[in-house]
């Protein structure tokens, strides 16, 4: 009996000294078998960077822009448009263009391609590139020449009512033509900056006849 005792107290004593481990291993398995069983979330999939392909296209359209006053800022139109989503750009086949600054000029232009920024305030005219302004008259009664920009390339700036290339062009003011490798013509200050080699042809103004005595 004594040895008896004696036994269960050796087993008891072993099992004290062990039961911290088995304890701490069922709760690793435990864990485990919860980690395991609960269902998994999935990946965030990243957002995939837009590609530089049109998302709509549109064929003989037109696309007008307003002032806030409801007048027409521009009017926009060809023969097939691609609008590409990256840059948000509207690119034109045949376009036709057409725009009216807060004073009410009028300007005009056509080109084998044309591309257009998001909000309007930018065209871009590519091959046979043509942009006209008709001779007008200001309130203050002062006369603008007729203006007329030719060139391979013209960017035309409606906020600032800006024309700029940076390949040969040839300007037209009135009777007077000039051609330049590249152009900056700010209609604010009617200045036409032109670079590179310059040439130009200045018409006289007729003569005024003499009053008769």
């Amino acid at each position: 009996m004594k040895a008896a005792l004696q036994l269960l107290r050796v087993g008891y004593d072993r099992l004290t000294i062990y039961l911290p481990i088995v304890v701490a291993a069922a709760l690793a398995l435990g864990t485990y078998w919860l980690v395991r069983s609960t269902p998994k979330f999935l990946d965030p999939v990243a957002t995939e960077a837009p590609t530089h392909e049109p998302d709509f296209f549109m064929r003989g359209f037109v696309v007008k822009s307003f002032q806030p006053n409801g007048e027409l800022r521009s009017e926009l139109n060809g023969k097939e448009g691609r609008h590409y989503p990256d840059t948000d750009t509207l690119e034109v086949d045949q376009v036709r263009w057409r725009s009216v600054s807060i004073a009410g000029l009028t300007t005009r232009g056509t080109a084998d391609r044309g591309l257009s920024n998001g909000d309007g305030s930018e065209i871009q005219l590519f091959g046979n590139a043509i942009i006209v302004r008709d001779a007008a008259t200001e309130t203050s009664g002062k006369l603008l020449p007729r203006l007329e920009f030719r060139g391979e390339f013209l960017h035309a700036y409606l906020d600032t009512e800006r024309v700029k290339s940076n390949k040969p062009v040839t300007l037209i003011r009135g009777n007077d033509q000039f051609t330049a490798d590249s152009l900056d013509y700010d209609s604010a200050s009617g200045v036409a900056n032109l670079q590179g080699r310059v040439r130009g042809v200045i018409t006289s103004p007729p003569a005024v006849p003499a009053a008769k005595r």
